[in-house]
């Protein structure tokens, strides 16, 4: 059997190169844990740095039409799939991204189940306004995916969902996470200050890189500046600043400042795990990936991932 290895950290630790090179050693193939490189055209932005990969196989990048708007069962969903399919082919699955939500559940192996239309319940609930079923759903279970309140029907799918689950404790026993415990966590631990540093040198990188092309790219291609600003960060302050809204340098400012809050809502969600009972084997962001890797080996073999 395989063991999953997942690696992870804020953005702009490294995580990429450094899966990459663990790939190689291990005949691996990577899954991405990052909700907004599963959609196609938007590279730039989401830093997918699809060069790095090189002739390592990767998965759930480039899966969805930018547009969509991917949840968590969406994602999980396909995760599996492509977790299997590299089992299948007795290849190392290494899962790689800094979406903690995606992480968490992909790692816990969390399969959300179907769940049957409740007729009666959506004709109660279809003349509630999204913020009297924003409570309804409150009142249900914690919110972590903003997509259940897109629409008011995906509102009510999601109350269906948990209230379906609070009524068959034994369905919903299964979407809770039932790790396997020789899967293991790796995070990439870097300073304060180099993260800042970090963040701010790849951005003025990706300006130049034509990341403001890309957006406008995805704008001719007819997608509305409301579905652009949706994804957040670089495709948010992009928009505002092509459509007007924002100065060049307002843009960069503005921006520079969320994706560093980002980066500590990241932090905050993986120390988080740790309280919820998740082992993150911490290694320095800045480790070369020849010892990095060598890091890797030695925890994954001790941890029983790899025999």
């Amino acid at each position: 059997m395989k063991h999953l290895i997942a690696i992870t950290g804020p953005t702009a630790s490294g995580k990429t190169r450094q899966a990459v090179a663990l790939a190689r050693e291990l005949d691996g193939e990577i899954i991405s844990a990052d909700s907004r490189q599963l959609y196609r055209g938007m590279d730039i932005g989401t830093g997918k740095d699809l060069s790095e990969y090189g002739d390592v196989p990767y998965h759930l990048t480039d899966v969805a039409e930018a547009g969509e708007r991917w949840n968590l069962h969406d994602y999980l969903f396909h995760y599996h799939s492509a977790f299997n399919d590299i089992v299948a082919r007795d290849c190392q699955p290494i899962l790689c991204g800094g979406t903690g939500l995606y992480l968490e559940h992909a790692v816990g192996r969390v399969e959300l189940p179907q769940v049957p239309e409740n007729p009666q319940l959506r004709e109660d609930l279809k003349d509630l306004t999204i913020d009297q079923l924003a409570e309804r759903l409150a009142s249900l279970k914690q919110l972590h995916n903003v997509t259940d309140l897109d629409t008011t029907q995906r509102a009510i799918r999601a109350i269906e969902i948990a209230e379906y689950m609070a009524a068959h404790p034994d369905v919903a026993a299964l979407t809770r996470p039932h790790p396997d415990p020789k899967s293991i966590i790796i995070a990439l631990d870097i300073p304060r200050d180099d993260r800042r540093r970090r963040i701010e040198a790849r951005l003025d990188a990706r300006l130049q890189e034509g990341m403001i092309d890309e957006v406008k790219r995805l704008l001719d291609s007819g997608l509305t500046p409301d579905q652009l600003i949706y994804y957040g960060l670089e495709y948010k302050f992009v928009t505002l600043h092509i459509i007007g809204q924002l100065t060049y340098a307002e843009m960069r400012e503005q921006l520079l400042i969320a994706i560093r809050q980002f980066a500590k809502r990241q932090m905050t969600w993986l120390r988080g795990m740790e309280r919820r009972g998740w082992t993150l084997h911490w290694l320095p962001y800045d480790l070369p990936p020849a010892e990095f890797v060598t890091c890797v080996l030695t925890l994954a073999h001790a941890h029983g991932t790899l025999s």
